[in-house]
């Protein structure tokens, strides 16, 4: 059976199994706290939030919840690969059951809000 389409990030997480939807309300919450100007979307069936351009979004996966970012710095990937968070060029996996790494995700937010604000700027 093919998987229905939310309408909106609150059908995306409600129709999420439990143990992700903790962890997707809390990413929506320090997202929309860092960045109160985003503006929330589904976008390639997925929540999606753009700020000057594509700010951050995340996904459930069968173990985790995967938080895809336009800049993971270096540092900061090593930050979260030392507090035992898989990492990829873009993305974070937040397995089940561990805590979201809000320090290090919040300036990562900040920094991406900054970048696409130059851009925007550079682009008039």
């Amino acid at each position: 059976m093919e998987k229905l389409k939310p309408k909106d990030v609150d059908s995306y997480i409600a129709n999420s199994n439990a143990q992700a939807r903790e962890i997707m309300v809390e990413l929506r919450n320090l997202i929309k706290s860092t960045v109160p100007e985003a503006e929330e979307v589904i976008s390639w069936n997925v929540p999606i939030y753009k700020y000057h351009g594509i700010l951050a979004g995340f996904s459930v996966a069968k173990h985790h919840v995967s938080l895809g970012l336009d800049t993971l710095h270096a540092k900061n990937r090593e930050i979260l690969e030392e507090k035992g968070y898989k990492t990829g060029k873009k993305t974070v996996q937040i397995k089940f059951g561990q805590k979201v790494p809000v320090a290090v995700l919040k300036e990562t937010l900040k920094v991406q809000a900054k970048i696409n604000e130059v851009k925007k700027n550079n682009a008039k």
